[in-house]
């Protein structure tokens, strides 16, 4: 039998299957874990306890499974075929808004931060050529650092106060989303606000980031917004769209949104959809491909409309995404048989650097955790990391005297003439004292012997760590950029090495595509995305001809990588112990069965119940019990009751807060009859039990739970295998599945929390702690 690690606290598993409660007992005599009566009564800790086997309760699920009950198979029946043709176009349309809201944003956020950025760069090179004359660097030094730290403050202070979930790029809550993990505020309109504001102020701020990963997430975030037709947030309701007002709808939509973010982000709308697929949905299907790939589509031309009004060329619609990577030219980009291992040895270097880099910010993050945890501190921490980044750029510029001849074919984009003669500018210069993106595309583009290898080498190991040091601060941030730059220097570096293995080094070109080698590889290294960064990295750069190159390069990386540690974004998932689920079920699992991974006993109701017991059983429950049998208990008969069907607590809350009771003395009903409207509505902030008033008498009234329960809930008999429900409940996006036995009897409950428990550690099949985290 296969090794399993036991590691259970709560005796009853409480999670989402309405069974046993908070307070349960601990099995080792505890009644709570140790830390949260403490910090209840002395306030928050001076050091947070943070333990990677646990899996929080705190997380809900989301309801992807239809809820098939009375009202919503009535409505279908209702409706004409002209209606579901309806239904189908107006997703079109909520598709093409997405798609139009979201490439706005990214044009907005693009003219922002190039507007600032090149204000604080003239400042400070004002500034600099000022000083320099009468030898007061220090006094240029200070304002660089002054101004970052400023800038990357405001920054800070509205993501650590007004809205933590903004940290960061959003990627790991997508996909926790898209997966059917619930994410407080991931996708209110307060939130895209403080992402796109913070986004701005890092990237001006001279952080190592870019504004590319955040897209991903404001597209979602207006993906949710828009497809519901209202905004919960400022309490507006435009009638429109109210179909789409359940989690199944929603999901779509949002993935939609975050293709679109790709698309904006990259110019790469088929790299979009694919991001989508792969690294997010637990839902596929032909037609939401081709709205998703509408949605993507739409966006990059709606940045590419408005950024050519804003360059002055009406019409222009060559400019890819936010990023761009600028176009190989012909002959450099011609590659070899011979070369091909040496593009796997450098994905292979990508996957060991990248491995590096998830290591060193896995530690980072658990340190943060326990010591890093108030909002003061966190701004600190960002101001700290601004201006060391500057005070470092600052100081290699000054001691690296790398300057290079100005030629004709450098354009606007190299300025810098720091510390070098007339005629010339500074290459290192040109690397830290540019926005990240402009530094990419110049190693790429730039002609052989523009780079120092002493300079690129410098710059890629202080790049590595403070990029390193930066994702996970409380600003809003992405990683891809900075992954690209510091691949792209090192792969630029190897290129310039290989030339100089040779007398004349025509053998190997142009050091520019080592340098889109390595940039791949790193990033894949980092990120362990395959399929959907090959067709982004072929897409931002315009030619096919390195698509076999890039794609092999991605697939050493995250084989190597994979060997030594996970992905960035599931890292960053398991550390905040967020119930994920992967694509299968843990390998050597085929022995357990439903049965044993079950929760159990499941609190259940009665087709026609005592309102006061429902009331009581709403309010004496978690609120992460949210999924109730039904069951018929046979008359005359000691035996368990049999399964009618399942209900949410959100229905049941609907149901009590309009009075859908019925009188024991007159036996009739009380209220109007309820539609799907009432509980479309209701969607998503349903209220809690706690302000629903039901006086005395109302208690003693009876609620008929026939009309409104799914009648045809998802089972599985208690002897099937884990990978069976697992692949049963990951494929459909279930929440609840009941467990019955040969007499269709409920015994049990399986919800994500019990698949997610198990995984594959390093002494075989283990299973986490369930804690209230």
């Amino acid at each position: 039998m296969a090794n399993i690690t036991k590691k259970v606290s709560w005796s009853s598993r409480a999670d989402e299957s309405g069974s046993a409660g908070e307070g349960t007992p601990l099995l080792n005599g505890s009644e709570q874990p140790r830390h949260s009566r403490q910090d209840s009564l002395r306030g928050q800790p001076k050091e947070i306890p943070h333990n990677e086997k646990l899996l929080s309760l705190k997380y809900e699920s989301l309801d992807y499974d239809n809820i098939e009950n009375q009202l919503f198979l009535e409505e279908e029946r209702r409706m004409s075929y002209m209606g579901f043709r309806c239904l189908e176009i107006s997703r079109w349309v909520v598709c093409g808004l997405i798609g139009f809201l979201t490439g706005l944003i990214a044009c907005f956020i693009d003219i922002v931060v190039e507007q600032l950025a090149g204000m604080k760069y003239q400042v400070v090179k004002e500034n600099i050529e000022k000083f320099t004359e009468v030898g007061g660097l220090s006094i240029s030094l200070l304002l660089w650092a002054v101004l970052n730290s400023a800038i990357v403050m405001v920054g800070a202070i509205i993501v650590a106060f007004f809205e933590p979930i903004a940290a960061g790029s959003g990627i790991p809550q997508i996909k926790c989303y898209l997966n059917g993990v619930k994410i407080p505020r991931v996708v209110r309109l307060k939130t895209l606000v403080v992402k796109v504001c913070g986004v701005i102020c890092s990237v001006v701020g001279g952080l190592a980031v870019g504004k590319e990963g955040p897209m991903i997430h404001s597209g979602a975030v207006v993906a949710a917004g828009v497809s519901q037709g209202r905004s919960t947030s400022l309490k507006r309701d435009f009638k429109i769209f109210e179909y789409f007002r359940r989690d199944t709808e929603k999901r779509d939509f949002v993935s939609a949104g975050a293709a679109a973010g790709v698309s904006a982000a990259f110019g790469a709308p088929v790299g979009g959809v694919l991001f989508s697929l792969e690294e997010g949905a637990s839902f596929w299907n032909q037609m939401l491909t081709w709205r998703i790939f509408f949605a993507s589509m739409i966006s990059t031309f709606t940045l590419n409309f408005f950024l050519s009004i804003y360059h002055r060329k009406p019409g222009d619609l060559s400019n890819p995404g936010l990023i761009n990577f600028g176009r190989f030219q012909s002959d450099s980009v011609v590659y070899n048989l011979y070369e091909i291992p040496l593009f796997i040895a450098m994905g292979a270097i990508g996957g060991l650097l990248g491995a590096l880099f998830n290591v060193l910010n896995y530690w980072l993050t658990i340190f943060r955790i326990r010591y890093v945890h108030r909002p003061c501190l966190q701004v600190m921490e960002a101001m700290l990391v601004a201006g060391v980044t500057a005070t470092v750029s600052f100081t290699m510029i000054y001691f690296s005297n790398d300057c290079q001849p100005l030629g004709p074919e450098h354009t606007e984009e190299y300025p810098l003439q720091l510390f070098c003669a007339d005629g010339e500018y500074n290459s290192m210069a040109t690397a830290f004292f540019n926005t990240p993106e402009r530094s990419v595309r110049s190693l790429f583009h730039n002609q052989p012997g523009t780079y120092n290898p002493l300079t690129l080498g410098l710059f890629t190991l202080t790049y590595f760590f403070l990029a390193c040091w930066t994702y996970g601060l409380a600003v809003s941030a992405g990683v891809f950029i900075p992954s690209l730059l510091i691949g792209a220097a090192w792969g630029r570096l190897c290129g310039i090495l290989l030339a100089s293995s040779t007398s004349t080094g025509s053998i190997w070109a142009d050091p520019g595509k080592y340098a889109l080698i390595g940039a791949a590889a790193q990033l894949g290294g980092i990120v362990r995305m395959t399929l959907s960064l090959t067709v982004i990295m072929v897409e931002a750069t315009g030619n096919v001809t390195y698509g076999l190159p890039i794609m092999l390069v991605l697939m050493t990386a995250k084989i190597v990588g994979d060997y030594f540690v996970e992905g960035l974004y599931d890292i960053h998932i398991k550390l905040q112990s967020v119930p994920f689920l992967h694509w299968e079920a843990p390998a050597t699992s085929h022995w357990l069965t439903a049965r044993e991974v079950m929760s159990s006993p499941v609190t259940c109701l009665n087709r026609i119940e005592k309102v006061g017991t429902i009331v009581d059983t709403l309010s004496n429950t978690s609120t992460n019990h949210n999924g109730f049998p039904v069951v018929v208990q046979v008359s005359g008969s000691d035996e368990p009751a049999k399964l009618y069907g399942l209900i949410l607590r959100s229905q049941l809350i609907v149901l009590l807060k309009h009075k859908v009771f019925v009188e024991l003395a007159r036996s009739r009903l009380t209220h109007r009859k309820l539609q799907l409207k009432d509980f479309r509505d209701a969607y998503p902030r349903f209220p809690p039990i706690q302000s629903i008033h039901v006086s005395q008498d109302e208690r003693e009234c009876m609620m008929d739970l026939t009309e409104f329960m799914n009648a045809t809930p998802y089972t599985v008999p208690q002897e099937t295998s884990l990978p069976r429900v697992f692949k049963l409940f990951r494929a459909l996006g279930l929440r609840h599945l009941v467990v019955v036995d040969d007499e269709n009897r409920v015994v049990g409950l399986v919800t994500r929390k019990d698949l997610a428990r198990y995984h594959l550690g390093k002494h075989g099949l283990e299973e986490l702690q369930l804690a209230q985290t």
